[in-house]
């Protein structure tokens, strides 16, 4: 596939399983995911990770949408510089913690073992490590949603479809339906100078069936995709592989040399 797509939105999530934070601008760094995306996640029970060690553990072992689709009713937003978490619902906030800090973690925890309370195998901790990421998949990689993929699902299910149900980083548009699948194991150019290998594609889980801002389970994507298309595949991984500054409105598309 040789088609020209252009970045709509770029979106991180600072904290695994809460909602998106809309990026104007960032930066891809070879062997990354996007700054700042997946950097916190809250256990749910014992979950064996280990700060000074830290390694990939199963989505399961943290608070997230396949199991507690109430966490889609809250907006979550994360200060870098001063490491601060606000949470609020239904625009009221509910919980404010300084990361950093043993008393801004416990203000979190507390919040999410009462909001919580009847899905949690223990009492939840804030987890982080330098350096870490606590994605779905072992490889660091960038997330692409395929905004004409959504909209085939969206003829699928016979209504909208919210796109923030695939938690994707880039969001492009101008490929064509599944177009996105002919790029495993490509490198495709993303904005002026950054590239990124096609690495595989991405199998969705029950998260994208809440639907955002309520935390209603209203739609059944991934059997649905089963029934149409033999498989519940939306959206691809990639590695970077060379950085550089990305924007809304950049362009994606194959690498010229085919990497």
């Amino acid at each position: 596939m040789d088609t020209l797509a252009t970045i709509r939105t770029i979106y991180r999530y600072p904290v695994k399983g809460l909602s998106a934070e809309a990026l104007a601008a960032t930066a891809l760094t070879p062997g990354e995911t996007l700054l700042g995306d997946r950097c916190y996640a809250v256990e749910n029970g014992p979950s064996g990770f280990d700060p000074a060690m830290p390694r990939y553990l199963p989505k399961q072992r943290f608070l997230m949408l396949m199991k507690n689709e109430r966490l889609a009713r809250l907006d979550a937003r994360f200060d870098d510089a001063a490491q601060v978490l606000v949470i609020r619902e239904n625009g009221t906030e509910v919980a404010r913690g300084d990361l950093r800090t043993p008393a801004g973690c416990a203000a979190i925890e507390g919040f999410f073992a009462r909001f919580c309370g009847d899905e949690l195998r223990g009492f939840p901790k804030v987890l982080a490590a330098p350096g870490h990421s606590f994605s779905d998949v072992a490889k660091k990689v960038v997330s692409v949603i395929n905004l004409a993929s959504v909209g085939a699902i969206e003829s699928f299910v016979g209504r909208p479809v919210d796109p923030l149900r695939f938690r994707g980083n880039l969001y492009v548009e101008g490929w064509p339906a599944w177009g996105e699948f002919d790029l495993l194991g490509q490198e495709i150019a993303i904005g002026a100078q950054a590239r990124a290998r096609v690495v595989k594609r991405i199998v969705r889980c029950a998260a994208t069936n809440v639907e955002p801002g309520t935390g209603v389970r209203d739609l059944d994507i991934p059997p649905t995709l089963l029934r149409t298309l033999g498989h519940a595949d939306c959206g691809i991984y990639a590695e970077v592989t060379v950085g550089g500054a990305i924007a809304t409105g950049d362009a994606v598309s194959p690498a010229a040399d085919g990497g």
